[in-house]
């Protein structure tokens, strides 16, 4: 597989496809954790996290995924159409949708701390 010279190859080659969607699923990418780890609980916020209003949910496989052009902006239709359909399979499936649905109010990974910001949090620790 040579996605860096041929990154269509995976448009091209449905296995690959899944494969790579799985993979990405699975593997976290620090400071990044993995989806799968938010969503069967496992993963642990670490102190930056907290400070970045990470918590463990729906909102934040957004952010790991997409976050720097949907997380931390406010209300968005695209989070709220994705939360949609979120919802209504996990009604179809009959499983809970948990809690923390957006990422509304979550710095992006990536996104460091103004200073005013990281003055603040000081202060409250």
């Amino acid at each position: 597989f040579d996605g860096l010279h041929d990154p269509d190859i995976v448009a091209r080659n449905a296995t690959l496809s899944f494969e790579t969607a799985i993979w990405f699923w699975m593997t976290a990418q620090p400071p990044k954790p993995s989806c799968h780890e938010v969503m069967i609980g496992t993963w642990n916020p670490s102190w930056n996290d907290e400070a970045a209003g990470r918590k463990a949910g729906y909102g934040l496989t957004t952010n790991i995924i997409n976050g720097g052009l949907e997380c931390g902006y406010g209300e968005n239709d695209k989070v709220k159409s994705r939360i949609g359909f979120y919802q209504r399979y996990c009604n179809i499936l009959g499983v809970s949708e948990g809690t923390n649905l957006d990422c509304y109010n979550q710095r992006p990974y990536g996104l460091a701390l103004s200073t005013a910001e990281e003055a603040s949090i000081i202060k409250t620790v």
